[in-house]
């Protein structure tokens, strides 16, 4: 699973990063994306059980500096000295916008030609392109 996982996110790498693309990559990225999409989820749905992940240090020292700032406004909310157990969030913008790249190509061309970049006030027409669309 993992090495049909990794083998696909770089085909799926590498058909995004093409310089020209044609309508059987476009189609051909579109079927990766939903295919990549549904390992991804087998992926975390399979291990979730048969690994048990932790936090970082950082983070555990993290939330407890949050804890610790909420106690001193008056609400007592302990922290929790150990770290807490976490599993791959799928649920972030990363693998939200993967579904948009085939849009965004047919819209702006490969990704290489354009930039997300704002210079001078021709945001404001980009923006209002994209409200329109």
């Amino acid at each position: 699973m993992v090495r049909t996982l990794l083998y696909r996110t770089a085909e799926w790498h590498a058909l995004a990063k093409l310089r020209l693309h044609t309508e059987s990559t476009l189609n051909h990225l579109e079927k990766l994306t939903t295919e990549l999409g549904l390992l991804m989820r087998k992926f975390r749905d399979v291990t979730k059980s048969d690994f048990a992940t932790h936090e970082l240090p950082r983070e555990t020292a993290a939330r407890k500096r949050r804890s610790k700032g909420k106690e001193t406004e008056g609400t007592s909310n302990p922290a929790g000295t150990s770290r807490k157990p976490k599993t791959l969030n799928l649920f972030t913008y990363k693998w939200h916008a993967l579904a948009d790249y085939v849009r965004s190509i047919r819209l702006f061309g490969g990704t290489d030609g354009f930039s997300t970049q704002l210079v001078g006030t021709s945001h404001k027409l980009v923006t209002y392109l994209l409200i329109i669309l």
